[in-house]
């Protein structure tokens, strides 16, 4: 299939699956599977393949740059041991896991971790999609721990996938020294590549430079750390970091709208269609063991699920006690979370993608020139796997939530109102030395005082908030009113379609700005 075509089916594969989360309340990622599944077996639709070399070094960087950007730095600090055991340890264990599974049922051992290492990192996509507007703490665990395993498992992966090629089995030291390497490596190049584009930023001032920089970034971040051998994922999530806090000094209002919407809709678009790839690969594997093997794949997968399943249980299980015996210190008991809430970890352990890329980009040959022993059958465990725990661990995760009885996140909402508070008196206090410095008559000065009073008053009163709310559906009302009106003089030619755009854009400004104001 022609490039064209193939965006073309995905794109609507994409569409599909959105219309189909809306409308028929489908979780996202189970949609856009289906979708896939489906497209895979339309007779006369040629095979599409996941393109593993555009899923890791295309897509993988961009959706990290994006999370790390979206992700609380301060959040992460203060659950670092937790977001470390769960992106390191955990994946460890798990590739071991697995790879003691597969060895028992007929791999060999350095086959068995290539399948550990492709099978151990989470996807954040479906975390998210699957259990929206979790309590900010569990919400950053949880994308943290998605942002770091990757490395952790491709790092795995990559000294796996060597031994197989050479004919030798991997050692842990030669695994710990490549983690270690990629780790240390991706943190410096990672700074410092962030930093280079931190002044890059300085100079790239205007919206459309901006926003060209952005795109950019991620693969900026990326590309230095894999050409020297390190981990590009740690590169991006460290760089990333690093630009969330630099960028607010030099970033205009336009070009940070421009660039975040970009983003978030570029974010849209390749997690739908990564989830759309995984299903289109159904029909291949079908195909590969329809009339033999069929039940040592299915053995194996289920096998290996429940592996996957019961390592992660165990570890978070024992996470906190082992942590609880380990640091004594009073401020560890502020850290503590009841079990109903860690459930919340325990079924959040989604795979995706990244696994079935990294399945897809094993080699085909070894070094003596013969097939790579397996690869045919670590794809079809891979994918059944993404599947099987999409479905088991979503369909589970509603009724997780409604045990786990999460409260309030009230934090946010109290910090919203102190950052209000705080800004608006400081513009308060300046005011006046402000206005004398512009020359601005009394008129001015008084009606932005009136204006920032008024905010400030509403920030203050809860009583107040319920208010708002009726304002601003009254407000998105009247902008609905003012569309149909503007609509109308350019039908009738009364106004030219440049005046008709400019007019439109205040008007998605405003409306965008409300609803905002009500998240």
């Amino acid at each position: 299939m022609e490039g064209l075509e193939v965006a073309v089916v995905l794109g609507l594969a994409v569409l599909a699956g959105g219309l189909a989360n809306r409308y028929l309340r489908v979780p996202a990622p189970w949609a856009w599977l289906a979708v896939g599944i489906a497209v895979s077996f339309v007779p006369g639709v040629p095979e599409v393949a996941l393109p593993p070399d555009i899923v890791l070094y295309i897509f993988l960087p961009a959706l990290l740059y994006w999370e790390s950007l979206n992700i609380s730095v301060h959040g992460f600090r203060f659950d670092l041991r937790v977001i470390a055991l769960l992106s390191i340890g955990l994946v460890f264990v798990t590739a071991a896991a697995v790879a003691g599974i597969g060895t028992l049922m007929g791999l060999a051992f350095p086959v068995a971790l290539v399948l550990g290492a492709v099978l151990s990192p989470t996807d954040a996509t479906a975390v998210a999609a699957m259990a929206p507007r979790l309590p900010r703490r569990i919400d950053t665990m949880l994308r943290g721990e998605s942002l770091v395993n990757d490395a952790s498992a491709l790092a795995l992966y990559s000294v796996a996938v060597a031994a197989v090629v050479a004919g030798r089995d991997p050692s842990i030291g030669e695994i710990s020294l490549s983690f270690v390497w990629a780790v240390v490596i991706g943190v410096a190049l990672g700074l410092v590549a962030g930093y280079a584009l931190y002044l890059l930023r300085r100079i790239a001032r205007t919206p459309s430079l901006a926003a060209t920089v952005s795109v950019i970034t991620p693969f900026v971040l990326y590309l230095p750390a894999e050409m020297a051998h390190g981990s590009g994922v740690v590169a991006v999530v460290s760089g990333g970091l690093l630009l969330s806090l630099l960028l607010p000094r030099v970033v205009s209002a336009n070009a940070r709208t421009l660039s975040f919407d970009f983003w978030r809709v570029a974010s849209y678009v390749i997690n739908g269609a990564l989830f759309v790839l995984i299903g289109l690969q159904a029909r291949s594997v079908v195909e590969t063991y329809a009339r033999d093997g069929w039940q040592d794949v299915l053995l194996l997968t289920l096998a290996v699920t429940v592996a996957i399943f019961a390592v992660r249980f165990i570890w978070v299980v024992a996470m906190a006690p082992t942590i609880r015996l380990l640091d004594r210190r009073p401020s560890q008991r502020d850290r503590r979370v009841p079990f109903r809430i860690r459930a919340i970890i325990i079924g959040g352990g989604f795979r995706g993608a990244v696994s079935l890329a990294a399945a897809l980009s094993v080699p085909a040959l070894m070094a003596d020139g013969l097939g790579f022993p397996d690869r045919e059958l670590l794809v079809a465990v891979t994918f059944g796997v993404i599947v099987l725990l999409l479905v088991g661990q979503g369909a589970a995760m509603p009724l997780i939530l409604k045990r786990a009885r999460l409260p309030r996140d009230d934090g946010s909402v109290e910090e919203y109102r102190l950052a209000l508070t705080t800004m608006v008196r400081e513009a308060l206090d300046h005011l006046d030395a402000d206005a004398a410095e512009a020359g601005a008559p009394p008129e001015a000065q008084r009606i932005v005082r009136e204006r920032l009073d008024e905010t400030l008053a509403k920030a203050g009163d809860p009583a107040d908030r319920a208010a708002d709310a009726a304002v601003r559906g009254l407000l998105l009302t009247a902008i609905g009113r003012k569309r149909h009106a503007i609509e109308q003089l350019r039908a009738a030619g009364r106004i030219d379609d440049l005046v008709f755009l400019r007019v439109q854009g205040d008007l998605d400004h405003e409306e965008l700005r409300l609803h905002t104001e009500a998240e």
